[in-house]
């Protein structure tokens, strides 16, 4: 038994943030089901290093570049052929779980998060296209996001909502899965077979926190490396009012509790909290900052391999992520005190998340047109 099979004990379970087709064909990924992962999450970046880097796609590149295909068209059959052999891969996960592990993910176009119509249309017809129940889909948290994502939802389509960095936007989305749910069941839909992460970013946050503080030219050393953490704490203690009941600051809008409690009754399960960019972004912090102090019921880590063998060699296993609440509030108010705008950085934060997707997007369509070019001098 490995750390990640004692996080699953405690109920946290442990997905893979990687993907590639040498994972998938040459064992990486199978070992790592042995040793307790049990989803993968995908997303432009991660699709770009993959396919870039090396030549484990140039066959089926010369085989789907034929003709006159755009370079998205090129990028998505590679890609879901990826996603494909993940989904059947972890089919026994999802299998012998009972549909709460198993999944994939995989991204609509980051250039879509803006654009709510476009972004509902493209979920319906990537979860359609791939064809696997243990799929989910991930939309951005973005203003124009929320809507698409319960438009999703009331369709049956599994989400994994992304670019999360606050719990007020935390909250959108639970209100999101909510109202999505109520949608689709009175329309006559099976609510226990739709899936929902919410993915929350953690190491990202205290790299832009900590440059606010400094730049306050005040003491605060003892509040560097503090706020990624406080702040999951804090969304979290926010999941599970809404969800459970739990007591807490304040009241839960619109009766979401009583609303999600009918839900349950019908099979619906809560929309797990994933905490997401979970390595370690500065080196003077610990490896597992990020691990460590997040275990907990109903949630997910998703892990790049590093901090997998990290967590499997290192890691101290324990429940965490409900201890010192209250010292997680403090912190907060701490970084009011001295000055720093909380919600200015995690908006900021949001915005550069789609930018970066949105980038390694472009720098992926444009090594495939270079890659299309050098098969047509090759002909």
């Amino acid at each position: 038994m490995t750390n990640l099979h004692k996080m699953f004990d405690l109920g946290q379970s442990v997905w893979c943030d990687s993907i590639s087709r040498a994972m998938l064909t040459g064992g990486p990924m199978k070992k790592m089901i042995d040793d307790g992962v049990v989803g993968v999450t995908s997303n432009p970046t991660i699709f770009m290093n993959a396919i870039t880097k090396g030549h484990d796609y140039d066959e089926q590149f010369a085989d789907v570049a034929n003709g006159d295909r755009s370079p998205r068209k090129i990028f998505e059959l590679l890609a879901l052929e990826d996603i494909r052999r993940a989904a059947d891969l972890f089919r026994p996960v999802f299998d012998r779980t009972k549909g709460l592990d198993g999944y994939i993910s995989y991204e609509v176009d980051p250039h879509l998060a803006y654009n709510t119509r476009e972004t509902l249309s493209e979920a319906k017809r990537l979860f359609k296209e791939i064809g696997k129940p243990n799929v989910l889909i991930k939309i951005p948290a973005t203003d124009e996001g929320l809507p698409a994502i319960e438009g999703a939802l009331a369709e049956g389509v599994n989400i994994n909502i992304t670019l999360i960095f606050s719990p007020k936007v935390h909250e959108q989305v639970m209100t999101a899965y909510i109202k999505g749910l109520e949608k689709f069941a009175a329309a006559g839909g099976d609510v226990s077979r739709v899936a929902s992460v919410a993915s929350f970013f953690v190491s990202r946050v205290d790299t832009l926190a900590d440059e606010h503080l400094k730049r306050t030219g005040k003491k605060v050393d003892h509040l560097l490396g503090k706020s990624a953490n406080a702040n999951a704490k804090i969304a979290y203690a926010r999941f599970k009012q809404i969800f459970h009941g739990a007591p807490g600051d304040q009241p839960v809008p619109d009766n979401l509790t009583e609303r999600f409690k009918k839900l349950a009754a019908e099979g619906a399960r809560v929309q797990r909290p994933l905490w997401a960019s979970t390595s370690t972004k500065n080196k003077d912090y610990h490896e597992l900052l990020y691990v460590d102090n997040l275990i907990g019921p109903e949630t997910v880590n998703t892990m790049p391999i590093p901090t997998i063998e990290g967590t499997i060699a290192r890691g101290k296993v324990a429940l965490t992520l409900e201890q010192d609440l209250p010292g997680a509030k403090n912190i907060m108010k701490e970084l009011a005190a001295v000055g720093v705008d909380f919600d200015e950085v995690t908006e900021q934060l949001r915005s550069d998340g789609v930018e970066l997707f949105a980038k390694s997007f472009d720098d992926l369509m444009a090594n495939i047109v270079q890659k299309q070019k050098e098969l047509a001098t090759v002909g």
